[in-house]
């Protein structure tokens, strides 16, 4: 169980179909949703998911990395491949 703002709460489990195949069933409690995958599906999603943190996260580092910069010391200047005299 996982749970989200306002009180609502996202349930994970694995059953069993009619014919005996797994499923992965993630209900959301509050607004009654049910989303019902197969295990390839769920595995789908849940690389989807980690990429997006991954991504987040990322984005969160830069951020955080250009705000060192600018709050932190001056930067001396490096020496590049081009410079302006």
């Amino acid at each position: 169980m996982i749970e989200l703002e306002h009180g609502n709460t996202l349930d994970v489990t694995l059953q069993e179909d009619t014919q005996g195949r797994d499923r992965v069933v993630l209900a959301l409690q509050a607004q009654g949703c049910v989303l019902n995958l197969t295990p390839h599906q769920a595995r789908v999603l849940a690389t989807e998911l980690i990429m997006a943190v991954n991504r987040a996260e990322v984005r969160s580092n830069l951020k955080h990395s250009q705000n060192m910069v600018r709050g932190g010391q001056p930067q001396p200047n490096r020496r590049g491949l081009f410079q302006t005299v």
